[in-house]
C-alpha cells in the first residue's frame, strides 16, 4: 500500500516536472545541452557509420537497377535484376522502419544511443528521441529511393515482374539492414542493445542476428524459386 502510494506521488512529481519543462530542443536548454554538447560530432560520426554502409549498398543496388549490369541470363528476354535491386532497398528501408518503430518506440527496449546515452530519465530520453529522428530520417530516403526504383522496374519491358520476388528481395533487404544495424550498432560500435535494461545483452542480439539470417535464406530462396519457375 505504501509503495503503491509512493509510486503515485513520484508519478504526479514526474508530471508537475514534465510541465515544468517543455520537451522540444528549440525550448528547453537541458535537451539542447544534451545534444548540441562536444560529443555531437562524435556521434553523429559513429551514427552514421553504419549508415555510409548501408548507403553503399543502396547505391550500388541503383547502378545495377539503372541497367548499367551484365546480366547472368544474357539470353534471357526478361530480368530479375531491376525488381531485386528495388526490392531490396525497399526492405532495407522499410526494415528500419520496422526496427524503430517496433522496437524503439512501442517496446522501448532501446533507443538510439541508449548503450552511451542511458534513456532512463526525461532529458536522456529526449536526447536519444532526437537521435532517433536522424535513424528514421536516412530510412525514409532509402525508402524513396526504392520507390523511385520500383517505378522504373515496373516500367521497364525488359524486366521480369513477379510479387515473389519483390517480397523475397524485401526480406533479403530487411536481413541486410538487420544484419548492418546488429554487427555494427550493437557488437562494434556499441550503441545499443536489442534489449537494453536486460541483466545479459548478448542472447537477445544474437537472436536478432540469427533471426535475421533466417530472413535472408528465405527471402533469396523465395526470390530464386519465383525466377526458376518463369524459366
Amino acid at each position: 500500500m505504501q509503495q503503491n502510494l509512493l509510486r503515485s506521488v513520484m508519478f504526479i512529481k514526474q508530471l508537475i516536472m514534465i510541465k515544468a519543462l517543455p520537451c522540444c530542443i528549440s525550448c528547453n536548454k537541458l535537451i539542447r545541452d544534451g545534444i548540441y554538447n562536444s560529443a555531437f560530432y562524435p556521434n553523429l560520426l559513429t551514427l552514421l557509420s553504419a549508415f555510409f554502409v548501408l548507403a553503399g549498398i543502396v547505391s550500388a543496388l541503383a547502378y545495377l537497377n539503372g541497367g548499367r549490369h551484365l546480366s547472368r541470363n544474357a539470353g534471357a528476354a526478361l530480368s530479375p535484376v531491376p525488381l531485386k535491386t528495388a526490392g531490396t532497398v525497399l526492405g532495407i528501408g522499410l526494415g528500419g522502419f520496422a526496427d524503430g518503430i517496433v522496437l524503439h518506440q512501442l517496446l522501448q527496449w532501446h533507443e538510439m544511443l541508449s548503450a552511451k546515452i542511458p534513456a532512463t530519465d526525461y532529458i536522456g530520453k529526449s536526447v536519444n528521441m532526437f537521435w532517433d529522428g536522424i535513424f528514421h530520417l536516412f530510412c525514409l530516403l532509402v525508402v524513396l529511393i526504392g520507390v523511385g526504383m520500383l517505378w522504373r522496374a515496373l516500367t521497364l519491358s525488359s524486366a521480369l515482374k513477379s510479387g515473389r520476388i519483390l517480397i523475397g528481395s524485401m526480406f533479403c533487404g530487411w536481413a541486410i539492414f538487420n544484419l548492418i544495424e546488429g554487427m555494427l550498432n550493437h557488437q562494434l560500435l556499441g550503441l545499443h542493445n536489442v534489449m537494453e535494461y536486460a541483466a545479459d545483452h548478448q542472447p537477445a542480439n544474437y537472436t536478432y542476428l540469427s533471426v535475421s539470417v533466417l530472413m535472408l535464406i528465405f527471402g533469396m530462396w523465395l526470390a530464386s524459386t519465383s525466377y526458376s519457375r518463369k524459366h
